[in-house]
């Protein structure tokens, strides 16, 4: 009987030894203890003398309450935390208790602070801050106040200091040695990035653009269509409980070096990585499939606190995620550890896979697509973020806001993540600067190129270029309001300008390559107007056709209308006509066709998305004439109220409703429901709603904190994603 085979065992965990003298320190969480006596010679075998003379530090205070000095000059009030909360490059204040007057001719101590294992001086790693005025120190000192036994000092971190969770210390000098403070864990020190501080790299001058992308807790996220945009409300959270150690976590678990974290590029490129699973078990499963059986549907989640504090405590990617959840759950990270930053949605995003700025349409000798040859995908649209850092390793003018995306697309030197990219850069074409900057620039610039395919030698010619289709507008929120800003003109120049010609041929040089040829219009137009259309609809489908020449013209159309994903990829085709349309010399003619919800309901996935292309040779010239159509079909809305007084520590009730519609059921609905400082994360599982019947759900909530919130909620299940509510409230002191 032959032996069983021994199970696969992991590989063995190298030793550092022989290359370092001690591992690079990567984790926030561990580090070793400072002793409480640091001997300055050889003590004997009784221990160090008796210390009775010397100072004796009796108590530390922190001031981390949010009635106390700190919080609020350091806009950290927001946090939910036992700890002290400051921003680097500005002043906060301790008290210490002595056992008895600090006397400053005899009197010698400092208040020292430790980050991570092995900590030195000299790696920024170990700080000690003296008070004394002939001391010098990376972190500024000075006594405030000394009051009887009780002295307060201002310490000010530098501005380029190590970000993350500090151990806080009080060393007394004796002639014997330093004594110190026991370790008391709740005196550590959280240390953020500072936009309101001018030395530091992520210093934003703009007051009200500041306040909304470091403290706004709550933000819409744009989808659907350019010219016919939803909105999709979401719960940052980055203030909530446990979300700024889940940060912290996520840069251990990348085992990033200590020293690196006082770089915002650094961290912003690290956690680009992080966000997604695909190779370092970093936060997010992606799933596009529509099969969610194992985990959370993406359009279900209404904020990242749930998100985040699962990562953190199973340590296992959380599923799942598509574009808008890796965005919003990147923005949390941003905004929780002080770097300003926001989520912008591109509508008609090319996700190019070929590194040119062409996606190819390729169509046979009749003008009808050739779906098994056509494979780029158009996004209809593309979540990211921008965060906003100074760029001291490009030229001048290149700093501000900077492109990062956490979505799993593309890898980037062996990993999955993309930027910081220089928005500049992207609008300049200078797409050579670090980091994925030619990759972010063909999402908002690439043609969309029609080819003729040759079925005698199979050779494409182009017959028709779009090049205002992709990156038709880039959206953001307003700082301060729910409204939509439009800053398409930050990444680019106006379509046919001079510059943006100029743009076009930087980009070539660096390798970049558009379509040279430019086939003469047509002299048909043609063109689907806009409708709007609520999931379940009969409608009509309009093509207008507009003959601009003298002559008579005869167009043989296709007509295609499909389910698709929102990333472009055809799910199934519901509607195919062949209309043959004679129009008279500069005449117009308007073709119509009814589409039938039984024809299109059946398939529906995800976000309930049909795209329409038209495509038509004109008999008389062989010119190609095209059009297509994004319709996001409308979801019912989710009714939120709240009732009862909004005030502080006191119960309140929030009900949720939902009648379904449909002549259908809806089976497995999950409803969830959350609310920054008033309702954490909460779902409920309802297994059927029938036709025709109602949902409600009351929960009984408690403010945490007075000012204005929100309460944002979902309902999902796979026959109807994305129907969102939302309550907003002020909370009373």
């Amino acid at each position: 009987m032959s032996n069983p085979e021994p199970a696969a065992q992991p590989p063995p965990q190298v030793s550092h030894r022989g290359r370092s003298a001690a591992p690079i320190a990567s984790s926030n969480a561990e580090g070793e203890e400072v002793p409480e006596f640091d001997s300055f010679g050889i003590i004997g075998p009784r221990g160090p003398p008796p210390l009775r003379e010397f100072l004796d530090i009796w108590d530390v205070n922190m001031l981390q309450r949010p009635d106390e000095v700190n919080t609020p000059q350091h806009s950290t009030h927001l946090y939910a935390s036992d700890h002290l909360i400051v921003r680097r490059g500005q002043e906060f204040q301790l008290k210490v208790t002595f056992d008895r007057p600090y006397k400053p001719s005899d009197d010698q101590f400092a208040v020292e602070f430790v980050i991570g294992g092995s900590p030195q001086f000299s790696k920024g790693t170990y700080i000690p801050v003296s008070v004394a005025k002939d001391r010098q120190s990376p972190w500024a000192g000075r006594v405030v106040d000394s009051t009887d036994n009780v002295v307060t000092v201002g310490i000010t971190p530098a501005p380029d200091c190590i970000v993350g969770k500090w151990r806080t210390y009080v060393a007394v000098v004796t002639p014997y040695g330093i004594r110190r403070t026991r370790r008391d864990e709740s005196r550590d020190l959280y240390v953020l990035f500072n936009a309101w501080a001018t030395g530091d790299s992520v210093f934003l001058d703009d007051a009200d653009e500041r306040e909304e992308c470091v403290l706004n807790e709550v933000g819409v996220i744009y989808h659907g269509a350019y010219d016919d945009m939803s909105e999709r409300p979401w719960n940052f959270g980055q203030f909530d409980y446990g979300v700024l150690d889940a940060c912290l976590f996520i840069m251990d678990k990348a085992a990033m070096p200590i020293t690196n974290r006082g770089d915002a590029i650094k961290v912003a490129r690290k956690a680009s990585a992080m966000l997604n699973s695909h190779d370092d078990d970093g936060v997010l499963v992606g799933n596009w499939s529509g099969d969610y059986t194992y985990g959370v549907a993406p359009t279900s989640w209404t904020g990242s606190t749930e998100i985040l504090l699962n990562y953190s405590s199973s340590k296992t990617p959380v599923c799942y995620a598509q574009c808008w959840v890796y965005a919003a759950v990147f923005n949390t990270f941003l905004r929780c550890l002080g770097i300003p930053a926001r989520v912008v949605t591109n509508f008609f995003s090319a996700h190019d896979n070929d590194g040119n700025l062409k996606t190819d349409v390729i169509l046979d000798e009749n003008g009808r697509i050739d779906k098994h040859r056509t494979k780029d995908s158009i996004w209809n649209y593309h979540c990211w973020n921008e965060c906003y850092m100074s760029r001291p390793d490009l030229p001048q003018g290149f700093g501000g806001w900077q492109a990062v995306d956490a979505t799993p697309q593309e890898t980037s030197d062996g990993m999955y993540r993309c930027g910081p990219a220089s928005v500049q850069a992207i609008k300049h074409g200078q797409i050579c600067f670090p980091f994925d900057a030619s990759f972010l620039f063909a999402e908002v610039n690439s043609d969309v190129v029609f080819y003729s395919r040759n079925p005698r030698d199979g050779t494409l010619e182009p017959v028709k270029v779009n090049s205002s289709h992709v990156g038709r507008m880039v959206v953001t929120k307003v700082p301060g309001q729910d409204a939509r800003r439009d800053i398409t003109d930050q990444y680019k120049f106006p379509e046919g300008s001079p510059e943006e010609r100029t743009v076009v041929e930087k980009a070539e040089e660096y390798g970049c390559h558009r379509e040279k040829a430019t086939p003469p219009e047509a002299d048909v137009e043609l063109d689907m107007p806009l409708m709007e259309v609520r999931v379940g609809d009969d409608f009509e489908l309009k093509l207008e056709f507009n003959n601009t020449s003298d002559q008579a013209r005869t167009v043989d159309v296709y007509v295609s209308g499909n389910v698709v994903y929102y990333t472009g990829v055809t799910s199934s085709e519901f509607l195919f006509k062949t209309p043959r349309v004679i129009l008279d010399p500069k005449k117009a003619e308007k073709q119509v066709m009814e589409v039938r919800s039984q024809d299109y309901m059946r398939k529906l996935v995800e976000q309930a998305n049909l795209h329409f292309i038209a495509t038509g040779k004109v008999k008389e010239t062989g010119q190609i004439i095209t059009s297509m159509r994004v319709v996001t079909l409308h979801t019912p809305k989710l009714s939120v109220e709240v009732s009862g007084l909004a005030k502080v520590s006191e119960e309140m009730m929030v009900t949720v409703e939902f009648t379904n519609p449909f002549k259908f059921n809806l089976e497995d609905v999950y409803v969830r429901v959350e609310g920054p400082a008033v309702m954490p994360p909460k779902y409920k599982h309802y297994s059927l709603i029938t036709a025709g019947s109602s949902l409600t759900w009351t929960e009984g909530v408690t403010p945490r904190r007075a000012g204005p919130t929100k309460l944002m909620a979902s309902l999902d299940c796979a026959a109807l994603r994305q129907v969102y509510g939302q309550a907003q409230l002020t909370v009373k002191p």
